[in-house]
């Protein structure tokens, strides 16, 4: 029997430290709140009922001490079985020995069936509640029975059972989610925290590394000083490299209009690698070309103002580079045949050119250039192989970017124009100008009113002044009518106005609704009449009376006074 409880409660997390610490951890708080209960229950030796209670209490006390025993051995198979029910019987003989299912007592049942979640887990919706429901059903109708020692026992009815019942499921399917979803979210940071550790790791091994080659450095100092202090530019450079990294993301994430975003990368790479020309070059439309778009050299924005560009293939390590799709780079420029020998970068004496893909699809290419003959390393390489690949991405996300706002511009221009239209033709269909809404109700406006600040009117003979505040109807950015109100009790302040303005919002969309709604209707009532028609053609088979049933239904539903149908000959193609 033991083996099949233990089957029962057992879980992975039971050998984890942290579940232990926590069982640990409400086994305590539960054993002080039992040896508070008794010396409550001490003081009132002369309740009925204190014999049992104090027995109960006793009894939970000891069981949970023994469970505290267990679970400091790593052993909470125990307390998870057996704590839980031992508080339910403990909180029921309390409850019958007092008011019952009226009394305070009864609170603790929501507590030990979050006692029993964090221990349990799912398993407490299908143990531990239908305990603590069946407890609460006993103690209510041992009350209705009049079996227990409650002085207000007359007071329960089934209804008090049932919200018992129905208020502990719903705290309990509650925790249960809660609890699922927080070790959802405990399982998530754990991975996160295993990938942090690993990611750690691999820093302290760069870092490891790195102390390392500074210590070899360092015994060598006498004989070796330069290639310390060049191993030291090295691993400076290296914070650099991957300082500009880090920039070319931020800004990737920051900017999203291309001629913002190239030449602030541009600016980055060059400030960072102590490049004096980066350039970014992009295919034109027909792919035939790589133009020249950002730089951040004097020679570079010369040429951008002649629009410099390469032929694919053809001229240029750039162009080579937009055909192939891989790498190029010249050490030395002047040995190098492919080179482009530009008169605005006169000093360029070795020069890389990195591939600017969307997937597989070259878009374009980054072009570095630099006054000293072999300046490009390994790190170099690699790191700038790194950022073409950002600087990639960022592009083709600007332009989705760029592409989705002009589609959301296109789309509100057609829903304006949409929205313009279908009110311009509301007067004319409806024949309508607008309402005047008074005391009296709403009438239908025979004119258009004026639309000055200020009136006057004439009463007993005295003129007196009126105030009028004309507020404009917008919809989808397009004005479709104009909300009057006047008022003689003089100048309106500026609640009184927001309370107008906002009042025309509502009106401009009740408005939107209705029309739409009505031109809705009269759509389906025209698909309607359309399909009657249809159906009473096709109830017949000889064409004359399908045509004079045509003519019959269109004037019936025009109200016209006659219809015909002409005839059309179709001349021969021969």
């Amino acid at each position: 029997m033991f083996t099949a409880i233990s089957k029962l409660f057992d879980s992975p997390e039971d050998k984890e430290q942290s579940f232990i610490n926590l069982t640990r951890n409400i086994l305590i708080f539960t054993i002080l709140a039992t040896v508070i209960s008794m010396a409550m229950v001490a003081t009132a030796s002369d309740t009925p009922g204190f014999v049992a209670t104090l027995a109960a209490l006793a009894a939970s006390i000891t069981l949970e001490i023994i469970a505290l025993l267990y679970t400091l051995r790593g052993k909470i198979i125990l307390t998870k079985a057996l704590i839980p029910v031992a508080l339910v019987i403990t909180v029921t003989i309390i409850a019958l020995n007092a008011n019952s299912i009226h009394d305070i007592s009864i609170i603790a049942y929501p507590l030990i069936i979050i006692i029993a979640t964090l221990l349990q887990g799912k398993r407490a919706l299908f143990i531990t509640t239908p305990l603590v429901i069946g407890a609460i059903t006993l103690i209510g109708i041992m009350d209705m029975l009049g079996m227990t020692n409650s002085p207000i026992a007359y007071r329960t009815g089934i209804d008090e059972i049932l919200i018992g019942i129905v208020l502990l499921s719903v705290a309990s399917g509650i925790l249960n989610l809660l609890i699922t979803r927080l070790n959802l979210a405990a399982k998530k940071a754990e991975e996160n925290e295993k990938a942090q550790i690993e990611a750690n790791e691999q820093l302290r091994n760069l870092q490891a590394s790195l102390e390392q080659r500074v210590e070899d450095r360092t015994v060598e100092l006498t004989v070796r000083g330069l290639e310390l202090e060049r191993v030291n530019k090295q691993v400076h450079r290296r914070a650099l490299q991957f300082e500009a990294l880090a920039q070319v993301t931020q800004t990737i994430i920051s900017v999203h209009d291309l001629q913002q975003l190239l030449p602030r990368v541009a600016a980055v790479i060059s400030e960072n690698f102590n490049f004096y020309h980066v350039g970014v070059f992009l295919l034109d439309e027909a792919n035939e070309y790589a133009v020249l778009s950002a730089t951040n050299s004097e020679g570079g924005r010369k040429m951008l103002e002649r629009k410099h560009r390469l032929k694919v293939g053809e001229q240029g390590i750039v162009g080579n580079v937009t055909l192939t799709g891989t790498p190029r780079i010249a050490m030395d420029v002047g040995v190098d045949a492919v080179f482009f020998d530009s008169p605005e970068l006169s000093e360029t004496h070795s020069e890389m050119a990195l591939p600017l893909k969307n997937e597989d699809r070259i878009i374009g290419a980054l072009d570095v250039q630099s006054t000293e003959s072999g300046a490009f390393t390994d790190e170099d390489i690699q790191m700038l192989s790194l950022l073409a690949n950002q600087v990639s991405l960022a592009i083709e996300n600007a332009r989705l970017f760029d592409e989705t706002r002009k589609a959301l511009i296109e789309a509100q221009a057609i829903s304006r124009q949409v929205t313009r239209e279908a009110w311009g033709r509301l007067p004319a269909e409806q024949n309508l100008i607008g309402y005047r809404y008074n005391l009296s109700g709403a009438t239908p406006l025979d004119q258009l009113l004026p639309l000055t600040d200020q009136t006057s009117s004439t009463n007993n003979g005295k003129e007196k002044e009126i105030n009028r505040i004309a507020v404009p109807i917008k919809l989808r950015g397009e004005i479709i009518g104009t909300l009057v109100v006047q008022s003689p009790s003089g100048e309106m302040n500026q609640d009184q106005m927001d309370l107008i303005k906002a009042v025309a919002e509502r009106v401009a969309i009740s408005a939107e609704n209705a029309r739409l709604f009505d031109e809705t209707t009269r759509r389906a009532e025209r698909e309607r009449l359309v399909s009657d028609i249809t159906g009473k053609i096709r109830s017949v088979n000889d064409p004359q009376a399908m045509m004079q049933i045509a003519m019959d239904e269109l004037r019936n539903a025009l109200g016209a006074s006659r219809v015909e149908i002409v005839p059309q000959s179709i001349k021969s193609l021969d």
